[in-house]
């Protein structure tokens, strides 16, 4: 449970370190589009800082799957929101308000009750057909992807954002699954391949929603397809459980946890830092 949190401080944190380097990045120049944009962003430090959190939250998910329940993890990655508005009042000058800081409360609070609940990892291996069906659904959200580019306004950016949670879905999964990390067995894991294609699925989708829809509307939709199916394969399929008589606890700390990081969607894309207004400048009268 530690490195989920630890995972969840990594990727909050990163988000904003990548948008202080993006606006300035866009600030320093003008000209040139994504990619020259990008080419400005990686020369700062802010944002290879965060591309270094990004990494190290990886591994940090990766071990925190291999440990707790899958239900666990993915409400503990949800509440990075939680991180991303705390750091964002920190470095941008971004004022929470009231119900803002009693969701972050509200957050803290499931993942504690999670916490306390949750047991160890599952058992169970699954069954072998289920590392084709994760396959199966990165291959779906790519399809996804390619009906809710069609969309436009909320719908594409909801469509969008649930492909992406359930891209990164498949990726908590398929971390369970692979039991061997020697080259010769990952290259004939199926779930080696459903890994591969449903992050780069998640990755792709969320950048195009965010890039042209509703950053709270698609935040939102990540959130629900990041934590609600993986659970549900997790305590289905490969035994996850909760400590003797705590189930429902384990249930009302998730439950609790969702609904916080849903009322911090919009920090899904670090918010953009308050402009000073400009005193407004008397004109000098021209002298004869």
């Amino acid at each position: 449970m530690v490195c989920a949190l630890g995972a969840a401080v990594c990727f909050g944190t990163a988000t904003v370190l990548q948008a202080v380097a993006a606006r300035t990045a866009g600030a320093g120049s003008g000209g040139g589009g994504d990619a020259a944009l990008l080419l400005r962003a990686v020369r700062q430090w802010r944002y290879l800082a965060g591309l270094g959190l990004d990494g190290l939250g990886f591994l940090l998910q990766v071990a925190a799957l291999r440990s707790v329940p899958i239900y666990a993890v993915g409400a503990a990655l949800a509440a990075s929101l939680a991180v991303t508005a705390v750091v964002a009042a920190r470095l941008l000058r971004v004022r929470l308000s009231g119900a803002e800081w009693a969701a972050v409360g509200v957050v803290c609070a499931g993942l504690a009750l999670l916490g306390l609940a949750s047991g160890t990892e599952g058992d169970r291996g699954g069954p072998g057909w289920l590392r084709y069906a994760m396959v199966a659904a990165a291959v779906a959200v790519l399809l996804l992807g390619g009906v809710g580019g069609r969309l436009s306004g909320r719908g594409r950016a909801l469509l969008l954002g649930l492909g992406a949670g359930s891209g990164f879905g498949v990726v908590e999964v398929t971390v369970r699954l692979v039991d061997s990390l020697r080259p010769a067995d990952l290259l004939a894991d199926p779930a080696t391949y459903a890994l591969l294609l449903g992050g780069a699925a998640a990755f792709l989708l969320l950048t195009s929603a965010l890039q042209r829809g509703s950053v709270t509307t698609a935040t939102a939709g990540m959130v629900l397809g990041e934590t609600v199916g993986p659970a549900a394969v997790g305590v289905v399929w490969l035994g996850d459980r909760t400590r003797d008589g705590l189930a429902w606890v384990a249930a009302l700390g998730f439950a609790v946890a969702v609904v916080g990081a849903l009322a911090l969607a919009r920090f899904g894309e670090a918010p953009v830092e308050p402009v000073e207004p400009v005193e407004a400048v008397e004109p000098v009268e021209a002298v004869e």
